[in-house]
């Protein structure tokens, strides 16, 4: 049994909220790059240029992206021979949370309740989803996910009948109605299968998987291909000004599901895709 205390835990997310914030990945960078020079349209050329620039900015002069730096989502993957110690392991990930945005001068977004809308200060809690997974090791993973691009998301519990037709016109109707909202080019991750919020949880993992990793399937892998494609084709544009890249790239995580049903949902990231990820 392999024991974790937990001021590792909070230290580790409170460095990874800061990395997620300032620090644009490679593989969204490298999408980015080759978006560029594809694109023919010189103004969506500008703005691809322009935000690298931005995310080169951030990175030397360690400041976040973007002005949203989001609600924090993270995702812990526990290995069932792990003993967290000397506390609670969800008190540990929200006090990371914490240090993160007050040390690394984080815009702190998060209210106590829906309705009443008094801001925490902290941007504690964050969104926790944990997935126990054989094995000692401990793997975190923080997403803070900006609402421009969150507010954009759908979800649609389509009959078996609708089959994979009604399934692509959903999502291709999710981001023509999302436009330049989200702050495109957008990742799309899309969830197919579960239950209403199975499919919500798989479209939020699809959304931060690397851009260059396709699923594992070959035929998602292909699907995923045209519907990039597809979505390419509507012309919004980076930031909504028109060209050829709306999209760096369409990830779909699919689970089992009830015979009668076919649950679909679609979770747009912006350009930032913000995640960093850390093992113990």
């Amino acid at each position: 049994m392999k024991e974790i205390n937990v001021a590792e835990i909070t230290k580790t997310v409170r460095n990874l909220c800061i990395d997620a914030n300032y620090y644009l990945s490679d593989d969204v960078r490298n999408q980015l790059l080759k978006a560029k020079e594809k694109e023919t349209w010189e103004i969506a050329k500008g703005v691809l240029d322009k935000i690298l620039i931005n995310a080169d900015i951030a990175k030397n002069e360690k400041m976040p992206m973007c002005q949203d730096t989001g609600m924090t989502c993270v995702f812990i993957e526990l290995g069932q021979d792990v003993h967290i110690v000397d506390g609670s392991l969800e008190e540990a990930i929200n006090k990371g949370v914490a240090a993160g945005y007050e040390e690394g001068f984080l815009r702190k977004s998060v209210v106590k309740d829906p309705i009443d809308r008094v801001n925490t200060k902290d941007n504690t809690p964050a969104v926790i989803y944990y997935n126990i997974v054989p094995g000692d090791k401990l793997k975190i993973t923080v997403a803070p996910k900006g609402f421009g691009s969150e507010n954009m998301s759908q979800i649609k519990m389509l009959k078996p009948s609708d089959g994979i037709n009604g399934v692509k016109e959903f999502i291709l109707k999710v981001v023509k109605e999302a436009g330049p909202n989200p702050c495109p080019p957008i990742i799309v991750g899309v969830g197919i299968g579960g239950t209403f919020d199975k499919a919500a949880n798989l479209a939020k993992r699809a959304a931060i998987r690397p851009t260059e990793e396709p699923n594992s399937n070959p035929y998602y892998a292909e699907l995923e291909k045209e519907l990039t494609e597809e979505i390419n084709k509507l012309g919004i544009g980076p930031q909504g000004f028109g060209g050829r890249t709306t999209a760096l790239a369409v990830n779909i995580e699919t689970y089992p599901t009830h015979i009668a049903g076919l649950p679909v949902a679609v979770n747009i990231n912006c350009h930032a895709a913000r995640h960093a990820e850390a093992e113990l």
